[in-house]
């Protein structure tokens, strides 16, 4: 989970500051100390930390914090507000056109950091704002670049262009934008070549790109989970290239977190998004105040939000409400808002957005292929099955467990969950308001899960 150490050392500094009703300037200086000792240890670039460090003492050793209320609280608040402000305190848009105007994305970046996948995922993200963008294909040297991008944009409905791996990166690039322009796409994404590390000539063929392309903004992709090699590497590119914003992938595997918190101080340039899985959607709007809630073990229910709003389907839930009002769902419906919850990423992920919930998932062993288990089992059941669990007699139970691969235990265990479920609905049947819906839970591995 991203941050997860640096989470848990914060907390336990904030503990101690709640726990004193009064403080002093040496409890203060005593905390930020510890504070200090995190963010090194998260990674996070020296001077950033230096200076991160002295702002919020200086802040919290004032008159009004120290004789407060709860003063506690205040130093917390004061720390949050520092770290949304290291990170840029708002989200920065990606910068595009007016009009028919064609803007053009150029994505650079080190081998291996994820840049080809990550052209893809906003296209994918600008096509469903109604933009027609085009994916370029200007990685001529890498061999599996060009079918890479050519999959992933026809996963995204995207089209890709392509001129083989014998022309120069920036005739291609000059054509890409002829060809926009006939056919009506007014995004190009460019795709250019990355390096095992940065070297001359990488920098002065994207130089050359920009010469001769009329770049909107340079995007720069860094590998998160390389901490502080990826703030090295920005400042680089913004030296030699000019870069207007950064992109950030494998957070979801970073503990750590520093370069998500150093980069914007270290380059002044923003963090347009970041990656947190490998699957296209998996790319989240970079969002300063989010993050620190995140960081510092508040959640981020607005993020949970935006997630469900784009994995429910509202015809779905308007059709599944019907019938939890009459109690006559059955495992098919589950499947399909199983199903959905999936789309919004790893249980652990949604589960640690939630205040107050993330800090007590440390010692809990959450199984997300425990799904799997249960869409085998539903998978293995006949249709009419699926519809009427009530002709699952032990005979077909037995079937069904051999069919899935699991203990004849797991399916009647998921079958009395499920009629304890359809019971309960049907409870909550009369409490239901009119228009107003009434949501219930199943309980998978001894968690609630929504339908």
């Amino acid at each position: 989970m991203a941050f997860e150490s640096l989470t848990d050392k914060l907390q336990n500094v904030f503990k101690n500051l709640r726990s004193k009703g009064r403080l002093t300037e040496a409890d203060v200086k005593e905390a930020m100390k510890e504070v200090k000792r995190a963010l090194l240890e998260a990674d996070v670039n020296f001077r950033v930390v230096k200076s991160f460090v002295k702002t919020v003492t200086d802040r919290a050793i004032g008159q009004d914090v120290l004789t407060g209320l709860n003063p506690g609280q205040m130093v917390i608040k004061i720390v949050k507000e520092e770290m949304e402000s290291l990170m840029g305190s708002e989200m920065t848009e990606l910068v595009i056109k007016q009009g028919n105007e064609i803007t053009v994305f150029l994505m650079a970046g080190l081998q291996g950091a994820g840049k080809t996948t990550t052209c893809a995922k906003i296209a994918g993200q600008l096509k469903k704002k109604g933009k027609k963008p085009l994916l370029v294909a200007c990685d001529v040297y890498r061999p599996a670049a060009i079918k890479q991008l050519e999959v992933n944009g026809a996963k995204q409905g995207v089209p890709v262009f392509t001129m083989g791996d014998k022309q120069n990166p920036v005739d291609i690039a000059k054509a890409s934008i002829e060809h926009a322009k006939e056919n009506d796409n007014n995004i190009v994404i460019l795709d250019t070549a990355g390096r095992l590390h940065v070297d001359e000539s990488m920098m002065e063929e994207l130089q050359n790109i920009k010469a001769n392309v009329d770049v909107t903004q340079t995007v720069l992709v860094v590998d998160a989970m390389t901490g502080q090699d990826a703030v090295n590497v920005a400042k680089t590119f913004e030296e030699k290239v000019g870069i207007d914003g950064v992109i950030l992938t494998k957070l979801d595997g970073d503990t750590r977190g520093g370069a998500a918190l150093s980069i914007r101080a270290v380059t002044g340039k923003p963090i347009l998004y970041v990656g947190m899985g490998e699957k296209l959607e998996d790319l989240q709007q970079f969002y300063p105040d989010r993050m620190t809630s995140r960081i510092l073990g508040m959640g981020d229910v607005f993020t949970l939000i935006e997630k469900a709003e784009n994995a429910v389907d509202e015809e779905e839930a308007r059709k599944l409400e019907q019938k939890l009002r009459k109690a006559e769902f059955g495992f098919d419906d589950f499947l399909s808002q199983m199903q959905q919850i999936k789309k919004m990423g790893g249980l652990t992920d949604l589960l640690s957005m939630i205040p107050g919930v993330g800090s007590q998932l440390k010692n809990v062993d959450i199984d997300d292929s425990a799904m799997d288990s249960i869409e085998a089992i539903i998978y293995s059941m006949t249709p009419e099955e699926r519809a009427n669990p009530n002709i699952l007699n032990p005979s077909r139970k037995k079937r069904i467990a051999n069919g899935a691969g699991v203990k004849l235990q797991d399916v009647n265990k998921l079958c009395k969950q499920f009629e304890q479920s359809r019971k309960m609905m049907k409870q909550m049947n009369g409490m239901m308001g009119k228009g107003g819906r009434r949501k219930g839970g199943f309980n998978l591995g001894g968690m609630k899960l929504p339908f």
